[in-house]
């Protein structure tokens, strides 16, 4: 199966100057600090001496930001985007947070994939020991819960690392992961649990129709935004009585899709239920809880299996 992802040369970490990478260093230190403004005066005079440096420009903006110049740091998200036009710092949704530019319904899939390959390393002890992951488990039970004990063909959407393809190998007997990062499938590639592992944006994403038992996302809609045409795509791609298991973050504005500060996207309940039903999905289980920690504090959920009506 074909990818649908592109493959982007690295951001660069350094700014390949080294007076601006010493600069830097400097304002990262006093912005650890607390010394915020400081911290945004020292970075301003980095990318001064480097400035097509993308990543330097969008540290910037955040360091403003922290200092409460808000609009200074518009410009240098602005900056940063025209010196990386497919948005692997992720500026587009800075500036949408900022009210700069027009809310969209999806992050830029460049950002994603820089994102996770920069943590793939790090990825499953920093979220299952430190910040309490747990929605494997829960998809796990959920799907139990609905009844069928084995699977034919399964689909994990935005895989990861595997660490829910290490639960569902045992009641699988075909199992092919997606995702956009390589360096995700690198990792998951190790622990030998899929029969595939294919690079995909799930943005774009294309399954042949009647052609899994089960598709599950892990923890995915949040980086994935508007879900009308994922949804679909999933009901297409399903077998009659299919599941199709997920997790989404609570939207607890009342609106049905928000982009919040983190740069994740939640959803609320409406707005899941009713695109299950027009995507010809029915609900089977619709359970809240707490999926995750962030910063110290509870990230609540909803842990979904629906089914294949037609």
């Amino acid at each position: 199966m074909p990818s649908d992802a592109v493959l982007l040369k690295p951001l660069r970490r350094m700014s390949g100057n080294l007076t601006a990478d010493r600069r830097a260093d400097y304002a990262e230190m006093l912005f650890g600090s607390g010394e915020h403004r400081a911290a945004a005066e020292v970075m301003l005079g980095a990318v001064e001496l480097a400035p097509d440096w993308a990543l330097g420009w969008f540290r910037l903006g955040e360091m403003q930001e922290a200092a409460g110049a808000l609009g200074e740091a518009v410009v240098a998200w602005r900056m940063a985007l025209t010196l990386d036009p497919a948005d692997r710092t992720g500026s587009a949704l800075k500036l949408q947070l900022a009210g700069a530019v027009p809310r969209l319904d999806a992050p830029p899939s460049a950002f994603v994939e820089a994102l996770f390959d920069q943590y793939a390393d790090d990825f499953d002890h920093a979220l299952v020991e430190t910040l309490g992951y747990c929605v494997p488990a829960l998809l796990m039970q959920a799907i139990e819960a609905a009844g069928v004990t084995r699977f034919g063909r399964v689909a994990d959407l935005g895989c990861g690392t595997g660490l829910m393809g290490e639960r569902l190998r045992p009641i699988v007997d075909d199992l092919e992961g997606h995702d956009i990062s390589a360096a995700m499938l690198a990792k998951a590639r190790s622990k030998g649990v899929y029969d595939r592992l294919v690079r995909s944006d799930l943005q774009t994403l294309e399954l042949r129709p009647a052609s899994i038992d089960l598709a599950v996302c892990a923890d995915v809609f949040l980086y994935v935004g508007a879900l009308e045409r994922i949804f679909a795509m999933v009901a297409t791609a399903l077998r009659h009585g299919g599941l199709f298991g997920f997790s989404v973050e609570c939207s607890t504005t009342g609106e049905p899709l928000v982009l919040q500060t983190s740069r994740r996207y939640a959803h609320s309940e409406r707005y899941i239920r009713k695109t299950l039903a027009a995507s010809g999905l029915a609900v089977v289980s619709l359970d809240q809880a707490i999926i995750r920690q962030d910063r110290g504090a509870p990230i609540e959920g909803l842990i979904v299996v629906a089914s294949c009506k037609k």
